[in-house]
């Protein structure tokens, strides 16, 4: 089932309604990043001063590099920001996709999507700063990167598309039941996060991706209950 939605998904990214949101989360994705960017070299070069202009120019330059590392541990967080504006519009579109007969899911709230968005990302933060922080630890760093994205994601998402049929006690109640099921969904949506450039459809495949396990996991929900 994983591997079939995932397929699915990518197949999503080229129909017209994706397409047409595509450019949008682009260039929401690319203005955080950059901003992001921006924030952490200014406090870079502002704030840590050599006593010798040699080493503040090679401090210059490695920072530089390790801007664009530090830049990759963002993209999770940034994806659920970016996804919350625009996940009930993607969502819909799915869902006549996949049960055009069965109705659609009801959309949150504006700002409870984004609220949902925010509190993930900002976990996600918090989690991927630590990742960064053991960069220098050679295995550790990526156990704890692609593992702890994958619970984040796979939860996070999945909240976001079940939210749109079940109350939030009963969303997570089921999150617990298909623990291992979204574990596995997230570290999907992980490791392709983790490649430069096709991260940037992050949001839209991540979404796509999770509105089909989550209908999948509610249809045998609705049928081991009948």
């Amino acid at each position: 089932m994983l591997l079939d939605a995932a397929i699915a998904a990518l197949n999503e990214m080229f129909s017209k309604p994706f397409r047409n949101v595509f450019y949008k989360t682009l260039g929401l994705t690319v203005v955080l990043l950059a901003i992001a960017g921006l924030l952490l070299d200014h406090f870079l070069t502002r704030w840590i001063v050599f006593p010798s202009g040699w080493m503040q120019t090679l401090f210059i330059w490695l920072s530089g590099a390790g801007l664009m590392v530090g830049l990759t541990f963002l993209v999770p967080s940034i994806s659920f920001l970016v996804a919350s504006f625009f996940f009930d519009e993607l969502a819909a579109t799915v869902e006549r996709d996949i049960a055009p007969a069965s109705g659609q899911g009801k959309s949150l709230p504006y700002g409870e999507a984004i609220w949902l968005g925010i509190r993930f990302a900002g976990i996600s933060l918090l989690v991927n700063l630590v990742a960064l922080l053991l960069f220098l630890v050679p295995g550790i760093n990526a156990v704890v990167f692609i593992g702890a994205n994958a619970y984040l994601l796979g939860r996070g998402y999945f909240e976001m598309a079940a939210t749109r049929y079940l109350p939030l006690a009963e969303v997570h109640r089921l999150r617990r039941a298909e623990a291992p099921k979204l574990f596995v969904a997230g570290l999907i949506m992980a490791l392709l996060l983790g490649i430069p450039i096709v991260n940037l459809i992050g949001p839209l495949f991540c979404t796509a991706f999770m509105v089909r396990i989550t209908y999948a996991i509610l249809v045998k929900r609705i049928f081991l209950m009948s």
